[in-house]
């Protein structure tokens, strides 16, 4: 709402000064602008006012632009109306280039292709979060990220804007150097080169490398607040567990990081680059406008006013067209890549994640075919973007060259016939290629768009699916909540598979606390299913789970996960490393037989490759032993252990743990000795498993 208020205000502004400009022109008070000028921000004015619902990217342009516009409408009245002498120095056309530049933010903002792109983008520039910024030679400063953002890309729109006016600079530069070459002006020459290039040159070069330094701040900036948006939403309750049960999204790893990184990339290039290019095509165009006001058709006494805008503008969007009719496969090829690519490198790494039971199966060979398999797709949907690309770059190629040849063949035959110098023609020439290249930006670039694409749509269906995927577990059947006593009770739940397939069924369900249970039944009956209810992250079935009022819950797998870094953070997962003295980190080691590894907590390693799986449980049990948790579900949690180290670790718990609740899952005999109550999972007529006691409990 502040940001439609503020805009409506904006546009009342631009409205007040272009109508006082309108009144100034035509009564004849001030003759300095053309009515073009006011008569754009009136436009500019409207559009703010008829387009709601601006994206916070697009909007920044808006404002920024329609500032300007006021503030260059402001000096423009002024300055005119005190007879200030330097007013005679800002183009008239630099006012209305800012309400242009108002009106295309607008219709990006209306294109619906286009604001899907943007969408993405804006929760930076809406966020709340606190950042602090420091550059040399300034001293740090802490403010909201999003005004970092805007203060970064302002100035480096100002320091583009600044660059276009030096290449203007230089195109005049072009046409006073080389008429001195063609007088033969010795003294001439070398003041060009040494009191004019020179200085121009040093502020172009020092401007880049400010620009480099601000450009890198704000992209880094930028990605690393998406790329910690991301992440944070999808881990957010467990969505990335949920996300495999959604279908459609392959590979998260590689949009939280390669499709960012080059969304923040190209999004950044595509929006300055172009505004720059812009900049040029206006400045540029006048010029050319200019310098072929007077020129007649080759050949002919026929002048068309501004003659090699329209051949440069002809020209450009053949080319355009061309390019496209080329290159418009790319965009699905380009997707396609980015999936099979990603496919092929989660193979390698699941391969080198299981390196040992493939070497000891000797599945060498049968590794090398899969891969070799996953590649061929990688290697062919290669080969037909070569295929795309290779009469792309020839055609872009083409373009190109022909671009530095064509205004030489149309001004050549005047310079010979003397009607224009030499300075001009290679002024003219200049020109042209700048007004060229501005209108071929996409040209240029149709390779990357399409590139573009299909980022944009896989971090779009990357969003949409978290979005379904939460809304989902907002609307879940399974209902979690807090009883009034110690104990865990499920008065109802049905358990279904993905597919919606029936599974498991209890009714008044009870563990009682401080009563070590033991949950056994065939594979498939949905043990470590029911577990997964009561630590909430099954999302398919009804019913109601009771928790116990006092006391974490804590489920260990069979398979424990185990963080790449220093042993204590594995050690203290989930918590911070830093959350447990040294001290009960190497004590309950030991505990869990593993004194081996007490003295390695500072240890930097990928430990489940270096522990054994039996190694790696008993480190989840250390855990266990370090949180304490009032409740420890154990999912055949010591399965790679054997009998007698297995008893060991139970025993170890009891002693280390003698408030806490324990319910296990195993298959093995010898567990039913080491456990109070043992509820077997059976299958009644309909075909569906239900809990029942193995042995009656007495009253």
């Amino acid at each position: 709402m502040l940001a439609i208020q503020n805009n409506r205000t904006l546009a009342l502004a631009i409205a007040a000064i272009s109508a006082l400009g309108i009144v100034l022109n035509l009564t004849g008070a001030l003759t300095l602008y053309g009515i073009y000028v006011p008569a754009g921000g009136l436009a500019l004015a409207a559009a703010i006012l008829l387009t709601p619902g601006i994206g916070a990217f697009l909007n920044f342009f808006i404002v920024f632009y329609g500032v300007a516009y006021i503030g260059l409408m402001a000096i423009l009245m002024l300055g005119g109306l005190l007879k200030f002498g330097w007013v005679g120095m800002i183009p008239p056309l630099t006012a209305f280039t800012s309400a242009a530049f108002g009106l295309l933010a607008i219709l990006l903002a209306r294109i619906p292709v286009t604001r899907g792109v943007f969408r993405i983008a804006d929760p930076y520039f809406e966020t709340s979060d606190k950042g602090t910024l420091k550059l040399w030679p300034l001293r740090a400063f802490t403010a909201r990220e999003r005004w970092i953002a805007f203060v970064l890309l302002g100035v480096i729109i100002l320091i583009n804007l600044a660059q276009v006016g030096i290449t203007v600079r230089l195109n005049q530069w072009n046409r006073e150097f080389y008429d001195a070459i063609q007088n033969k002006n010795q003294p001439e020459f070398w003041r060009q080169l040494s009191q004019i290039w020179v200085p121009i040159v040093a502020v172009f070069i020092v401007s880049n490398i400010i620009e480099l330094v601000l450009i890198s701040v704000f992209k880094i900036r930028w990605r690393e607040w998406m790329t910690n948006r991301l992440t944070a939403r999808w881990l957010d309750g467990g969505t990335h567990y949920r996300l495999q049960f959604a279908g459609g999204i392959d590979n998260p790893d590689q949009r939280i990081s390669e499709d960012v990184r080059k969304y923040v990339e190209t999004t950044y290039a595509l929006t300055i680059q172009m505004i720059s290019q812009i900049s040029s095509l206006v400045s540029f165009s006048v010029i050319l406008w200019g310098l072929s006001a007077n020129l007649p058709l080759p050949g002919t006494d026929t002048k068309i006013p501004g003659m090699l805008f329209w051949i440069a503008l002809l020209y450009a969007g053949i080319g355009t067209f061309i390019a496209h009719r080329i290159g418009r496969r790319l965009i699905p090829l380009n997707f396609e890549q980015e999936k099979y690519e990603a496919n092929f490198r989660y193979a390698l790494a699941r391969l080198r994640e299981y390196n040992e039971p493939v070497a000891l199966l000797k599945g060498e060979a049968v590794e090398k075919a899969g891969l070799a398999k996953r590649f061929v797709p990688v290697a062919s949907n290669y080969l037909a973007i070569i295929g795309v690309q290779k009469w792309l770059g020839a055609f872009t190629s083409f373009y190109g060259m022909a671009n530095s040849v064509i205004p030489i063949l149309i001004t050549a035959p005047f310079y010979f016939a003397g009607q224009l110098t030499l300075g001009v023609m290679m002024q003219t020439a200049s020109a042209f290629s700048r007004v060229d290249a501005a209108l071929a930006f996409f040209i240029d670039r149709y390779a990357t768009l399409a590139d573009y694409k299909a980022v944009v749509d896989r971090l779009t269906g990357f969003e949409q699916t978290i979005e379904t995927v939460q809304a989902t577990r907002s609307e879940t059947r399974i209902l979690s909540s807090v009883n009034g006593n110690a104990n865990l009770h499920i008065p109802a739940l049905a358990l279904h598979l993905p597919n919606g397939q029936p599974m498991l069924s209890a009714q008044d369900l009870t563990l009682r606390a401080g009563e070590r249970t033991l949950l056994t039944g065939p594979s498939g009956s949905g043990k470590s299913t029911l577990f997964r209810a009561i630590a909430g992250i099954w999302p398919f079935g009804e019913g109601r789970i009771e928790k116990p009022n006092s006391g974490e819950i804590m489920l260990l797998p069979q398979r424990p996960y185990i963080p790449i870094g220093p042993l204590r953070a594995a050690v203290s997962y989930p918590a911070k490393e830093s959350a447990f003295p040294d001290e009960d980190m190497r004590k309950a080691l030991v505990t869990v037989h593993l004194p081996h590894l007490a003295t390695r907590l500072d240890e930097e390693a990928n430990w489940s490759q270096i522990l054994s799986g039996g190694e790696q449980q008993r480190l989840a049990v250390a855990r266990a032993i370090l949180a304490q948790p009032g409740w420890l579900f154990l999912d055949e949690a010591t399965s790679a252990l054997d009998e007698g180290l297995e008893a060991s670790i139970y025993a170890a718990i009891r002693t280390s743990l003698p408030a806490t609740t324990i319910v296990s899952i195993g298959h093995r005999s010898s567990l039913i000795g080491i456990h109070d109550r043992r509820i077997d999972l059976r299958k009644d007529k309909n075909g569906l498993f239900r809990p029942e006691d193995a042995v009656a409990q007495p009253a």
